[in-house]
């Protein structure tokens, strides 16, 4: 899962390699910042968007109550992928974090679906529409200010530690600074004298949920279903195998995701006339080279063919 150190890992290159105690401590403490910060937003802007009487805001606060529950998420996440490997899971419990990527896109279309019922049963009855009051306003206003700054703030850590778990909930939380944008945007027009633009920015908040949650779901999916690593990662790893010393070529590379991490199978050629020891060396050191330069693969394994 996802991780940081008493001495911050805000300081380390983004070449260096980041442990799991790093990355665990890392995403803790990104998480409860944006706990904290989710849930004065959701209460703040929930009661006054009941109280002014916007849907754009109470749209809005509930985007960010589904934040608070996505972190609670990636915590639990964060607790179990960490776990070293035992008899059960040999490979570890990095799969956690595709779980819960995939609990966060599941809760993403959940919410967006009540949104955008709640939108058209208002868009619909537009007599009912009772025009905004200009608090609503103030609090859309500091919403989007908070969410943009807590977004750049979990970005950073995440990309710092290379956590795609974060990385998704750091999006999370655009996703809500956008959507504020919007309602932003709906309320200022309820107050200038078109009440039916405040369920209308709600419709566009559920809509942007709805996009978000289904990228969440389907990538979540797509990793627990064996992803391959990413085009530049292959190739990256295939150029250290391949310019090893005494490595003669190499064939049927295969990778896996797992989690935040890599599983590599690789086919090694090897002179034929080598003996069993010396292409053995050969491929754990062109093993050893990917390993060292890619912090992200777990593991490389590699079967030996000579040519």
């Amino acid at each position: 899962m996802d991780k940081h150190p008493s001495h911050s890992t805000a300081s380390l290159p983004a070449d260096e390699p980041v442990s799991s105690a790093e990355r665990a401590r890392a995403a803790s403490r990104s998480t409860w910042v944006s706990v904290g910060v989710n849930l004065c937003l959701s209460c703040a802007q929930i009661l006054v968007g009941l109280v002014a009487h916007s849907q754009a805001l109470v749209a809005d606060g509930l985007h960010s109550l589904s934040d608070l529950f996505a972190d609670f998420v990636v915590l639990v996440a964060n607790r179990f992928s960490s776990a070293a490997s035992d008899e059960d899971h040999h490979y570890g419990h990095y799969r956690y974090e595709n779980a819960a990527s995939l609990v966060i896109g599941l809760l993403l279309l959940a919410v967006a679906t009540g949104m955008l019922w709640s939108g058209v049963h208002k868009v619909l009855a537009p007599e009912a529409i009772t025009p905004a009051h200009a608090s609503a306003l103030w609090v859309a206003g500091a919403a989007l200010i908070a969410k943009e700054l807590l977004f750049r703030y979990m970005l950073a850590v995440a990309q710092r530690v290379r956590s795609t778990l974060l990385v998704a909930n750091a999006w999370h939380a655009r996703s809500d600074a956008a959507s504020s944008l919007i309602a932003l945007v709906g309320i200022g027009a309820s107050l200038l004298g078109h009440p039916v633009l405040d369920p209308v920015a709600g419709l566009v908040v559920g809509l942007f949920v709805l996009r978000m949650g289904f990228s969440f779901t389907w990538a979540a999916l797509s990793d627990l279903m064996d992803h391959s690593a990413d085009a530049a990662d292959n190739a990256r790893i295939e150029d250290l195998i391949r310019t090893t010393p005494q490595v003669a070529g190499l064939h049927n590379l295969r990778t896996r995701k797992m989690g935040d991490l890599i599983l590599v199978d690789v086919h090694v050629e090897v002179a034929g006339t080598l003996n069993v020891r010396e292409g053995h060396d050969i491929a754990l050191r062109a093993r050893d080279r990917v390993l060292d330069a890619m912090p992200q693969v777990l593991n490389v394994m590699t079967h030996i063919d000579p040519v």
